[in-house]
């Protein structure tokens, strides 16, 4: 899957630093829960698809971590970065086995399929 990201030797060398270093802290944070939990959502309160996601995951049996960041009010800065970083423009960002699987709506076609469980097995 290619996807169109702007090639490093297109991009200065004095603000690769900046780049890299752009909310750092929010992305460090989503990936060491990865790195300890098997299903991961990131959302925002106010937002009524993080909280869809969660239900399908109580319904369904399936133990998460979850990570909200902000509301509609605050924090897009912190999650644009984590926006950049997946490719993923939009809340909540679903995570199963480390792997982004989208959003609430994916989430439950995983597990209306069956193959959220295969996946986790």
């Amino acid at each position: 899957m290619p996807r169109s990201i702007l090639p490093e030797i297109n991009i200065h060398p004095a603000i690769r630093e900046k780049i890299a270093n752009h909310e750092r802290t929010i992305v460090s944070e989503v990936q060491a829960a990865l790195t300890k939990h098997s299903v991961v959502v990131v959302g925002m309160a106010m937002n009524p698809f993080p909280k869809k996601a969660c239900r399908a995951l109580d319904a369904a049996g399936v133990g998460y971590q979850y990570l909200e960041y902000g509301s509609y009010f605050n924090s897009w800065r912190e999650r644009n970065a984590l926006k950049l970083w997946t490719g993923w423009p939009t809340l909540p960002m679903i995570f199963v086995n480390g792997n982004l699987i989208g959003g609430a709506q994916d989430l439950v076609k995983l597990i209306d399929s069956g193959e959220l469980k295969k996946m986790l097995a």
